[in-house]
C-alpha cells in the first residue's frame, strides 16, 4: 500500500534512536498514532479493517479523498466515493475496480442540504448501512481579518461546508452505527486547529466546531463500539493549496502520504491524531497564551495574504506585502520563511 510508512515498533524505533538526526526528521514529519498499545501489541492490517465494510468518503475527487478512496478499495473495502464532480469519480471508481476493489461514485453538492438528503437515502437503501464515514470535504479560506470585514459570506461558506455538511452526515449514519452496535467517524480536521493559525480563522473555526461536537458526541457513544477520530492534517501538497506559491518550498506531505494516514487511523481508531508540532502548540497554549500569541504574530507577520485576497483592498496590503519578511517580491518563500516553515513544521502560514 502506498503513503506513509507502517507504524514503527520498538525494533524501528530503537534504530531511529540511534540515529537523532533521522529520529527527529522522522517524527516531524509525519504525525503518529499516540497509542502505546498499538506499539506493544503490533498493529492489525488495512485489510483487517476494511474487508467488505462500506466506507463512505468524501471530498474524493481529488487530493487527500481520493487517495483515501484508492487505498481503502485496494485493501478490499467497499468505498462510496462522493464529490461534485461525477466523471471524476467515474474514473476513479474504474482504477479501483480494476485493480479488484469495488467503488460507487456518487455526484453530490454537500453545501446543498437537500442533495445531502437524497444522498444518504440512496446510500443507506443500497448499502444498508455504512460502517466508516470519512469526513474530508472541506473548504479552505485564507484571508487576515482586516480583508474579511465585508466578507460575512467566508464564514458562512466554510460553515456550512466545513461542519453543518458533515454533521448531516453522521447524524444519517450514527443510528446504523449504534444499531449494529460498531462504527467509526474520521473527520479530517486541521493543525490549524492546534495552533490557531492567523490567516485562516474562518477555516479552523469551522473545523474546531466539528472537533468539540465530535468529542461531546464521542461520551454519548463510547460504549456502544462507535468511535470518532480527528486527523489534524498538517500541509498536504493538493490542489487546495495550489493558490498559495509559498507553500511550494513549505514542508507538506503528499496526498498518498496523507491517506496513508486516514487508513492508519481506521485500523486504530485513535481519538485524535496530529503532528508533533500542533500537539506540543496546544499544550503551550493551553499553559500559557501570550506566548503562542507571540509564535502565531511573528507567523503573520512573516507571511503576506495572497494576491488573490490583496485584489480586495490593493494598497494597503501591497504595502502589507512589501513588508512580510518571509515571501520575495512575487510571493514566493524566501530563505527566512522557509527556515521558519521548518520550525513550525505542518502548519499552514
Amino acid at each position: 500500500m502506498a503513503g506513509l510508512p507502517p507504524i514503527p515498533g520498538l525494533k524501528e524505533l530503537a534504530a531511529l534512536a540511534a540515529k537523532p538526526v533521522g529520529l527527529v526528521n522522522d517524527l516531524s514529519n509525519r504525525p503518529l498514532v499516540l497509542r502505546p498499545m498499538d506499539l506493544l501489541r503490533g498493529a492489525g492490517s488495512v485489510q483487517d479493517a476494511v474487508r467488505d465494510r462500506t466506507i463512505l468518503v468524501t471530498g474524493a475527487s481529488s487530493g487527500i479523498g481520493e487517495e483515501t478512496a484508492r487505498q481503502l478499495g485496494a485493501a478490499g473495502g467497499k468505498v462510496v466515493i462522493v464529490a461534485r464532480s461525477l466523471d471524476k469519480l467515474q474514473a476513479l471508481a474504474t482504477e479501483i475496480e480494476a485493480a479488484g476493489g469495488t467503488a460507487d461514485p456518487r455526484s453530490c453538492d454537500l453545501s446543498d442540504f437537500d442533495a445531502i438528503d437524497a444522498l444518504m437515502e440512496s446510500v443507506l437503501a443500497d448499502h444498508g448501512t455504512v460502517d466508516v464515514l470519512v469526513n474530508n470535504a472541506g473548504r479552505s479560506i485564507r484571508r487576515s481579518v482586516a480583508l474579511s470585514y465585508d466578507r460575512f459570506h467566508d464564514y458562512e461558506r466554510t460553515m456550512q461546508l466545513n461542519y453543518f455538511a458533515a454533521v448531516r452526515l453522521i447524524l444519517r449514519v450514527l443510528p446504523g452505527m449504534r444499531e449494529q452496535r460498531g462504527g467509526h467517524v474520521v473527520n479530517i480536521s486541521s493543525a490549524g486547529v492546534q495552533t490557531r493559525t492567523p490567516r485562516f480563522g474562518a477555516y479552523i473555526a469551522s473545523k474546531a466546531a466539528l472537533d468539540t461536537l465530535c468529542d461531546a458526541l464521542q461520551a454519548e457513544t463510547r460504549d456502544e463500539n462507535v468511535r470518532f477520530t480527528t486527523i489534524h492534517m498538517p500541509l498536504v501538497r493538493t490542489p487546495m493549496i495550489a493558490p498559495t506559491k509559498m507553500y511550494e518550498r513549505f514542508p507538506a506531505l503528499t496526498p498518498e502520504q496523507a491517506g496513508g494516514l486516514v487508513t492508519r487511523a481506521i485500523v486504530h481508531r485513535p481519538r485524535r491524531l496530529g503532528p508533533p508540532f500542533g500537539s506540543a502548540a496546544a499544550f503551550i497554549d493551553t499553559l500559557s497564551p501570550d506566548t503562542m500569541d507571540l509564535v502565531r504574530n511573528r507567523g503573520f507577520k512573516m507571511f503576506p495574504d495572497t494576491r488573490a485576497a490583496r485584489a480586495v483592498a490593493a494598497e494597503q496590503s501591497a504595502e502589507d506585502a512589501a513588508a512580510a519578511p518571509g515571501t520575495d517580491a512575487d510571493g514566493n518563500a524566501n530563505t527566512t520563511g522557509v527556515a521558519f516553515a521548518n520550525l513550525t513544521r505542518g502548519t499552514h502560514w
